[in-house]
């Protein structure tokens, strides 16, 4: 795909950004019907002509016309035709103005509300399908405008958005969308959807104080609204555009007039009807009780609203609130939600008005991007390059996990088994020997073994990361990608332990110790099966046999050894001749060869199957971590 367009049809107005592949940081917001945020509204005249945008309104030789018809989609069959219609008159001016071209690789993304299940959105799809649109895809508005937010360099936001529970608040002319955000994953919520609260009551509230303020042709325009439905519709666009402006401003327009004057020319003469807001104006367009609100004011519905959310989140509360839509634009709206989600951070463009076009638009770049990023993992996996690295690593793995546990089982295995010899709880010296073989395996399998493996296994595969950046890296770069977020060492902390209790807002963090654990459970294996083949744990040569028959015959001379020491129950009296730190010592001394022997035995006999294992094993941990990356980058657009 060479360009990606995001369509944000809404109810009242509608907007198009564009986004090429390359040579382009930010979506483009596309001039239609001379408006880059034009009236969702069109008109069939009898010469056939199709007609969108402000001059649908109120063209005087229409024999159709429809406007607001979105939000009645699911409740009304007919919309489907209004949709297209409307949907096939954009598309014409695209093309009309060059900034479509048929034939063109792009792809469209059209937005649509957060609860509209999968059937109603490919429903959806096949409209701008049949109205001859290139291969188009539905995104959730809320998700958009998320996408947008993570792209912003203003907002500065980024994968940090993807760490926190999110609340988008998506006002509409007609409906507010609340989306809960986790993980980038969309949380189904019972209040999640259309709630039937938008600006366009506003719009109303101050057209009708408008209206009312008139005196010679008060009555004249409330029959013209009665009669004509586009000419109103027109008068409330006016209004929400200039209620739009004051509240981008209010200290501005504190001091100075915001107004404006509409020439409405639908009888012989024309009337004039002037627009005024002001801090009484505003007060009102929030408090004034409303009968289409159940004798509720648009602040007790909006903070109701509110309410009912945070009462059927199951999850975290929201940390951070993303405001979009116009109407966001009132800062009324950012105190409210500071009032119920009082830990929560509110932000919002700098044009929300435009955030969820734009975020379509990147939805597709991101989409595209995915889909190489994963040809390029997908070559990589399939490579040799990450088998040649562990394979330069592995002897490091073998001697640092044979480090850390020789020690620890001569202390905690060995000892012990010593102590119940001394006190005669083991008949013959000769069944050392298997107790030792049985408590090694047990303890290599118990918890403080897999903990203290952790620790050198977290160390081992740094430098293993670091190897693997070579060609992670590119990777990221090309498909603009933070490289940090795919780097395996950017995961593994300084610290042993801390992978495990420290770091658990990073992303991959479960990934990372699934991958430790899972190398830990290989070199447990391993070991177990080198058990028998490992010379200190069997035999007149073995650890605790060779160090316990040294001290006898020091105790009761060479010539009453013979081969006999090992079958013969030695007396207590004899064994207590044996001093414990005698035999402590004797277990120091040896650790290092101890480990010698250890180690050439996991090296010589194991060494092709635990490279093979982990060859497996990190690659496909690296194909997780990199989806998990690419998860945060685009946020998922399921």
């Amino acid at each position: 795909m060479d360009r990606f367009f995001g369509f944000d049809l809404g109810d009242a107005e509608s907007a198009v950004a564009r986004l090429s592949k390359e040579d382009q940081v930010t979506p483009e917001m596309l001039t239609v019907v001379d408006e880059k945020s034009f009236i969702t509204a069109y008109a069939q005249l009898a010469s056939g002509e199709l007609l969108i945008g402000e001059k649908a309104c109120y063209a005087d030789n229409a024999i159709k016309r429809k406007l607001r018809f979105k939000s009645r989609f699911l409740t009304d069959g007919a919309v489907v035709n209004d949709v297209k219609s409307f949907a096939a008159g954009v598309l014409g001016e695209l093309y009309t103005n060059g900034d479509l071209i048929k034939g063109e690789d792009c792809s469209f993304y059209v937005g649509c509300p957060a609860g509209w299940d999968k059937n109603t959105r490919e429903h959806y799809r096949e409209i701008f399908e049949g109205a001859g649109y290139p291969p188009a895809k539905i995104i959730s508005e809320s998700r958009a405008a998320m996408v947008s937010a993570c792209q912003s360099k203003h907002l500065q936001v980024g994968v940090d958005i993807l760490s926190k529970p999110v609340l988008v608040v998506d006002i509409g002319s007609s409906t507010t969308d609340f989306a809960y955000i986790m993980g980038g994953k969309e949380v189904e919520m019972q209040t999640a959807g259309e709630v039937a609260l938008g600006g366009g009551l506003m719009d109303e509230i101050l057209l009708d104080e408008a209206v009312g303020e008139t005196t010679l042709t008060r009555k004249k325009i409330k029959n013209i609204f009665e009669e004509s439905e586009p000419w109103r519709t027109y008068c409330e666009f006016a209004a929400r555009r200039l209620k739009e402006k004051y509240f981008s401003d209010e200290e501005y327009w504190s001091t100075h007039d915001c107004k404006e004057t509409i020439i409405i020319q639908y009888h012989w003469p024309a009337v004039k009807l002037t627009l005024k807001m002001d801090e009484k104006t505003a007060d009102k367009l929030v408090n004034k009780k409303l009968e289409k609100l159940g004798g509720k004011s648009f602040k007790e519905v909006f903070i109701n609203s509110l309410h009912d959310v945070q009462k059927n989140i199951s999850g975290s509360q929201p940390e951070l609130i993303f405001l979009t839509g116009g109407v966001s634009k009132l800062p009324a709206i950012r105190d409210w939600c500071a009032s119920v989600f009082t830990d929560a951070v509110v932000i919002s463009g700098t044009e929300p008005e435009f955030s969820v076009a734009r975020g379509l638009a990147y939805c597709g770049r991101i989409d595209e991007d995915l889909r190489e990023f994963r040809e390029d993992l997908e070559t990589l996996t399939k490579s040799s390059k990450i088998e040649e690295i562990v394979r330069k690593h592995i002897k490091q793995l073998y001697k640092d996990a044979v480090d850390c546990l020789i020690e620890p089982i001569l202390k905690q295995v060995a000892m012990p088994i010593f102590d119940r010899w001394r006190k005669g709880e083991i008949r013959k010296l000769s069944d050392t020997d298997e107790e030792l073989q049985r408590e090694v395996g047990a303890y290599i399998r118990s918890e403080e073994a897999r903990e203290l493996l952790a620790g050198p296994i977290t160390a081992w595969l740094k430098p293993v990361a670091e190897d693997l950046e070579e060609y992670t890296v590119p990777i990221c770069v090309n498909h603009r990608v933070p490289y940090t977020a795919l780097s395996l060492k950017s995961y593994l902390s300084a610290s042993d332990i801390d992978i495990k209790v420290d770091a658990k807002n990073i992303f991959a963090v479960e990934e990372m110790t699934w991958l430790i654990d899972s190398i830990v459970t290989v070199i447990v294996g391993l070991i177990i099966a080198a058990i028998d083949v490992v010379p200190f744990l069997a035999g007149p040569e073995g650890v605790i046999v060779g160090v316990i028959a040294s001290a006898v015959i020091l105790i009761l001379g060479k010539d009453k050894m013979e081969n006999k020491l090992l079958e013969t129950e030695i007396p207590n009296a004899v064994r207590k001749l044996i001093p414990k730190n005698t035999f402590q010592s004797r277990m120091e001394s040896i650790s290092s060869s101890v480990k010698s022997s250890f180690y050439e035995s996991l090296e010589q006999e194991k060494n092709e199957e635990i490279t093979s294992r982990m060859i497996d094993e990190i690659s496909q941990q690296i194909d997780q971590c990199l989806i998990k990356m690419a998860e945060v980058v685009e946020i998922p657009l399921g």
